[in-house]
């Protein structure tokens, strides 16, 4: 071989080499940003509590936070103690009640199948579905369930919503015949929608205030919502979604309604689409139990509750999420409440004010409070059980948020 070609071809591998690369390159598509547009958040459920029967059609509706032009959804079978078959599944923009808009329907797919098995313990997601989503809109989520061994349920047990189901396999009708009605989220954990770069998600993440326990059913009066429409309503933040995890009864360091806190962090939070910020709202569930002046349990103190919200908000900075930290609300008067627990309510919220470990503060004891009486709430914002806020309370606390907080999105 002479020198002349021993040089050309080298060269010509190298060339080859190249070109492979920028053609493997340039066939590779960019990959879709996705956020979370609505979620909520599953627990463990016995069949009884969320009327859980084999085929069955269950239709699910969510009002979302942001729209887009494609959707995908989550379906859960995280606390299942066998498999889960899915036998189909349909998208709609819902047309009120149990009926949906069947010029904006679609039926789900799982890898291009229309069913799919979910293992105990484990969630799916489905294929995207081209469907322009508006924001603030209600969406419709069929599944049918079809016959089958269910010894527990994946659902959200308080929807604060009406839900719908029917017998056999009808997804994709327009009209559900003689549906019952119920109230919970069995199967469904998340809607996300395709988005620009800039498009991000903020998970609340608390107890029964956050999920919105004494609001007006199918109002979407939760604060959530409250601040989702706020969020919507200024051109400086229309490109980020809310993400409702609360679970009624929830405390920080142990277990009740659901997982504690601490025990759910990763499945409610981190693992949300395009997540970046977080306001928890968490811990008068544990005050009240353990200073419940009738039966004591579970003990905690303000140490240990400031621990674990310390926890969590590193946990959160570790994967680059901003937290804010919510006073907790009054409570004074409640059925559970106490002089003792009061004292730990004072010194959590002392410390979410006053802390270096939170990225701010969302004073929703400031805005839900009597002047004249600090520790109870306003006549006109409680529900009646001094626990909970009614529509006004929740709007109270809803634009009582800055959005400005929100900016370097």
């Amino acid at each position: 071989m002479n020198l002349k070609r021993r040089t050309l071809l080298p060269l010509a591998l190298l060339l080859f080499c190249l070109c492979c690369f920028s053609t493997n390159s340039a066939s590779a598509a960019s990959p879709d940003h996705w956020v979370g547009t609505w979620a909520t958040a599953p627990m463990a459920q016995d069949n009884h509590e969320v009327r859980v029967a084999a085929d069955t059609t269950y239709r699910e509706i969510v009002h979302v936070s942001i729209g887009g032009p494609a959707v995908r959804v989550i379906l859960t079978n995280e606390f299942g103690v066998g498999p889960l078959t899915i036998g189909a599944g349909n998208v709609a923009l819902s047309a009120g009640g149990s009926d949906i808009n069947t010029a904006a329907s679609a039926p789900l797919t799982f890898n291009g199948r229309p069913s799919i098995v979910i293992p105990a313990g484990a969630l799916v997601v489905s294929d995207p579905v081209n469907l322009k989503l508006a924001p603030t809109s209600d969406l419709a989520v069929s599944v049918f369930i079809p016959a089958q061994p269910i010894q527990q349920v994946s659902a959200h047990g308080f929807a604060d919503q009406t839900n719908y189901t029917a017998a056999g396999n009808v997804v994709s009708a327009k009209s559900l015949d003689a549906p019952q009605k119920i109230y919970s989220w069995p199967f469904l954990k998340g809607v996300d929608v395709r988005a620009d770069s800039k498009a991000a998600a903020i998970v609340a993440f608390g107890d029964s205030i956050t999920d919105g326990a004494h609001s007006t059913r199918d109002a979407n009066a939760r604060w959530p919502d409250v601040l989702a429409a706020r969020l919507q309503s200024n051109k400086d933040t229309v490109d980020l979604g809310v993400l409702n995890e609360g679970i009624g009864g929830n405390r920080i360091l142990h277990d009740d309604t659901g997982p504690s806190a601490l025990a759910r962090f990763d499945r409610d939070v981190l693992a949300q689409a395009g997540v970046k910020y977080l306001i928890i709202l968490e811990s008068i569930n544990d005050i009240g139990h353990a200073q419940d002046p009738r039966r004591p349990y579970d003990v905690v103190t303000a140490d240990d509750l400031i621990a674990g919200l310390s926890q969590l908000a590193t946990r959160a900075h570790t994967h680059g999420i901003k937290v804010f930290g919510a006073t907790l609300t009054p409570y004074v008067g409640a059925g559970y409440s106490s002089p003792a627990g009061e004292a730990i309510r004072e010194a959590v919220n002392q410390w979410i004010r006053t802390t270096n470990q939170l990225d701010g503060v969302i004073d929703f004891d400031k805005a839900t409070s009597d002047p004249a009486h600090p520790n109870v709430f306003l006549p006109a914002d409680d529900s009646g059980d001094h626990l909970h806020p009614n529509d006004t309370g929740y709007k109270a606390m809803g634009n009582s948020i800055d959005l400005k907080i929100f900016k370097d999105k």
